[in-house]
């Protein structure tokens, strides 16, 4: 197999976030996806496309998902790694962010993942380094390679976005999440109705290409995918929901609530699941659920991005491992 691919003039250099980004952009990432999907089934899902490259880990923020995916696509596409936690670092000491990006930089690192609590760190990341920075989320603001593996998985079961009815459920107030779906779904061609109470929605939403609804049940048979978010109790002030358990009550998707999905609906997640409150532990097994899936394609397309940001430009190929 070799990949010939033009390369998006945006993907020159970073992914930060989804706004921007076009149609024919987010299809060219999704495409290459399938190719790198491909790899992973082999017997021994490597190939040599960036050997020689070294892809750094730099999270402030706890991960289990994201940060192993990373480092599994760098592994796979035979990049070196290095890891960085925040809590074992220099930072304790009283170093600043930004010597610590130039610190790993001197490294010899061609990328740097980066996630943080503020949103807009992945930028000035950006602004003081020469490798790639790609955004794996930042504060409330966006986590875009989120939004891709969750189009990806989408478009794997239906073959595309274009018109399916998408509900994002929860705690979309402080969900980066759920802004970059909201960019990539309706790029895509889909319908997205934000399900909430009224205090966990956004206070400006006059530019989000969105339905509202404040009653689940109102809408839930009307959904082709229902996308559940946790509730992000780290970010949250107090009083914006009575109780956990009453908030499950209204807006948990459980057993009983889940019989007036479509029997062709299909259940999605972030992770990690907070069950009991947003969703039920017989529902993340229900066979309408992909969310074991989104977590295996984030794989595939977390190989696409690294390629796409470190393969030369213009146009490139990588050759089938003799």
């Amino acid at each position: 197999m070799s990949i010939d691919i033009e390369i998006p003039p945006m993907f020159n250099k970073h992914l930060l976030g989804i706004e921007g980004m076009t149609r024919e952009q987010l299809e060219l990432i999704l495409e290459l996806t399938d190719r790198f999907a491909e790899i992973g089934k082999r017997p021994i899902p490597k190939v040599p496309a960036l050997r020689g490259r070294t892809v750094a880990s730099v999270f402030f923020e706890d991960s289990t998902r994201t940060r192993l995916s990373f480092e599994s696509a760098a592994r796979r596409l035979s990049a070196d790694t290095l890891t960085f936690s925040a809590g074992s670092s220099s930072l304790s000491k009283g170093e600043s962010l930004r010597d610590t990006v130039e610190v790993i930089s001197s490294y010899g690192a061609d990328v740097l993942i980066v996630r943080h609590n503020m949103a807009g760190t992945p930028k000035r990341v950006s602004e003081w380094t020469q490798a790639s920075v790609v955004n794996a989320g930042d504060g409330c603001h966006e986590h875009p390679t989120q939004a891709l593996l969750d189009c990806y998985t989408l478009k794997q079961q239906r073959g595309s976005l274009d018109g399916m009815s998408i509900g994002i459920v929860g705690d979309i107030r402080h969900s980066r999440v759920a802004r970059s779906n909201v960019l990539a779904f309706t790029s895509l061609g889909a319908k997205v109705t934000l399900i909430a109470p009224q205090t966990l929605l956004p206070d400006f939403m006059e530019n989000w290409p969105v339905d509202v609804s404040n009653v689940f049940d109102d809408v839930i048979a009307d959904l082709d995918a229902c996308y559940l978010l946790r509730m992000q109790s780290e970010r949250q002030s107090k009083g914006l929901v009575p109780s956990l358990r009453e908030y499950a009550k209204d807006f948990g998707l459980n057993a009983r609530r889940s019989l007036f999905l479509r029997k062709d609906a299909l259940i999605l997640h972030p992770g990690p699941t907070n069950q009991g409150v947003e969703i039920t532990a017989e529902v993340t097994t229900d066979e309408r659920s992909i969310i074991l899936d989104q977590v295996t394609n984030g794989v595939s397309l977390r190989m696409a991005v690294l390629f796409m940001l470190l393969s030369p430009h213009e146009s490139t190929q990588m050759d089938e491992v003799k």
